[in-house]
């Protein structure tokens, strides 16, 4: 394994963490700490940096276990997510723009309500791009479980949303 430098492998990794610590604490604020406690403990842990296989899949699996220690603590702060207005096209309609926030704001609510393991593999898949087998390793189950996981939130997401729109 190569010489793993914080500067350059684990501070790029600083806005991938945050969007998943806002994901599970959804609550900018919280997942600003909870990012800054990852970075502290990957920093503690920097002895260990050489045998590990994958620092992102590491860096990972610390941000997800302190947001949900700091949700445990928080008893479930239930604030949601706004529509990121760089999601919409400049050449949109207003009226377009106005009903893909809607549908945007609906679906994160929806991911918003579903169970954490479902929610955690869907924001790793299908917001942060992650292969099964790197979400397996972050969230220590198999990509079998992992599918299933994604499979059933999916399902879920578009039952509900078909019984809202």
């Amino acid at each position: 394994m190569s010489t793993i430098s914080f500067q350059n492998d684990i501070l790029p990794l600083k806005n991938e963490l945050f969007r998943l610590a806002l994901r599970i604490t959804q609550n900018r604020a919280d997942a600003e700490d909870v990012v800054q406690d990852t970075m502290l403990r990957i920093w503690k842990r920097r002895d260990e940096w050489a045998q590990i296989d994958s620092i992102e899949a590491f860096c990972l699996t610390i941000c997800r276990n302190l947001a949900l220690d700091h949700l445990r603590r928080m008893s479930n702060n239930e604030d949601s997510l706004s529509p990121d207005a760089s999601t919409f096209s400049s050449s949109s309609t207003p009226e377009a723009i106005a009903i893909s926030r809607d549908r945007l704001q609906l679906v994160r609510t929806l991911i918003d309500q579903l169970p954490e393991k479902q929610r955690s593999c869907i924001q790793l898949r299908d917001i942060e791009g992650k292969s099964y087998h790197d979400i397996a390793t972050i969230l220590d189950i198999s990509e079998q479980q992992v599918k299933v996981n994604i499979f059933r939130a999916r399902q879920t997401i578009k039952q509900q949303f078909q019984k809202i729109q």
